[in-house]
This record gives C-alpha cells, structure tokens and sequence, in this order.
C-alpha cells in the first residue's frame, strides 16, 4: 500500500496518473495547502520541504521499514524503479526519460508556476514579470513540441517524463500558451488526456476539490511563507 499525501495540484497530478496507470494500491492523504495542512509537523517528518505530494511506501521491495519520499520527481523515479514501469532499461533511454524529468522538474514546473503566480494572484500588474514568465513557458513549450516531432511519447514510449510534463501542459490556457501554435504537443496532449488511467487520476483529484481556494487566507499560506515557515519563529 502506498500512502499518498496531496492536493489536486500538477504536482499532486503526477503521481496519481502514475499509481492509476499501475494499477497500485494507494490511499490519498488529503493535504489542504490552502489552509496550511503542509506545514503541520507530522507532514514535515515526511516532507521536510513543506511541499506536497509525498508517500509512504509500506512494502518497499526490500523488505524493510516503511520508506517516505518528498519531491514528486523523486516520487515518480522510486515508484518506477519499485514496479519496473515507466522506465526503460536500456541506458541510453533511461536517461533520456531522466533528462526530461529533471527539465521538468527544473524548467516547466518552476516557470510555469511563477507564470500562474504573476498572471493569476499577484496582488498588482507586474507587466515585466508577466511577460518574462509567459515567453519562458513558451520556449519551453518549444523545446517539448521539438522533442515530440516524429514522437508519441518524450522519449518513445509512455514514461515519467510524460507523466511530469502533462498536467503542468493541462494548464496551458492559463499560463497563455496556445496549443495551436505547437502542433507537436497538441497531439501527445490528446494522446494522454484520452487515456482511462487520466481520467481516474484526474476524477480522484475532483472528489478532493474542486479548484483552487486562493483568498486571503489561503495567500497567507499559499505566498507569504519565508525562513519563519521552518525555523518555527514568528
């Protein structure tokens, strides 16, 4: 059994589209970010980051005490490891899958939130913010569109890296991306989204929440966080 600590975020996304499509056994520990749930100490024993998802792994494949793992990249490379699913065992393909996890992890994901941050909850119009964000997204929806020519999957076949990059391009309208203007990745998109293991992952999501509670009480949470958040003072 696979204990998931998460909210219905991109990040969260990636690992229920995983454990869906691997027919695990997992139980969802809902973790309101927009109340602070991520910052009560039991969470933080597990996920020192204060960062959603994480899991506990009951039955780790030696045998042993129960294993947590914070960081939904290094979510995705231990359950694929733990089940041999997702990613190749040819070098050269692994790492490649590996290359294009950790530019997700690196690239999309950061840039893409900040680009959801400024468009959508910054306090104020930050034109150049805006802008900065916006065009980061798009080159880096160029340089996936590039990967995919010729392609169904990033690196071939269905992998982590398709299960790290998709929910953050689900977002696309929101971050001013037009799929139209990336033909490549408007293909993989339907591709993915057509998938039944999707749709369960994303309808696990919905019975949590239904969107975003992104008010007054939530920004305090949500964007107000510094060193106090770990340090415990103030």
């Amino acid at each position: 059994m696979i204990k998931l600590f998460y909210w219905p975020t991109p990040n969260g996304h990636k690992i229920t589209m995983f454990l869906e499509e691997a027919d695990l056994a997992y139980e969802i520990v809902p973790i309101n970010i927009s109340r602070g749930e991520q910052f009560e100490k039991s969470f933080l024993k597990i996920a020192p980051n204060n960062r959603m998802p994480a899991i506990v792994d009951e039955a780790p494949i030696d045998g042993g005490d129960p294993i947590t793992v914070f960081e939904s990249g290094a979510i995705l490379q231990y359950l694929a490891e733990k089940t041999a699913q997702f990613i190749p065992d040819d070098l050269r393909k692994k790492t490649k899958v590996m290359e294009w996890l950790f530019w997700q992890m690196g690239g999309l994901g950061p840039m893409a939130g900040q680009n959801h941050h400024f468009v959508s909850y910054a306090p104020e119009p930050v034109p150049y913010a805006i802008d900065r964000y916006v065009n980061e997204t798009a080159r880096l929806y160029a340089v996936l569109d590039k990967q995919l020519d010729g392609r169904e999957y990033i690196v071939d076949d269905y992998s982590i890296a398709d299960m790290a990059c998709y929910p953050w391009v689900v977002l696309h309208e929101r971050q001013k991306q037009n799929l139209g203007d990336f033909p490549e990745i408007q293909k993989w998109y339907r591709r993915i989204r057509a998938k039944e293991s999707v749709a369960r992952a994303y309808a696990r999501g919905k019975e949590i929440s239904r969107g975003p509670v992104v008010d007054d009480e939530a920004k305090k949470f949500l964007f107000g966080q510094g060193s106090h958040s770990i340090q415990g003072k103030g």
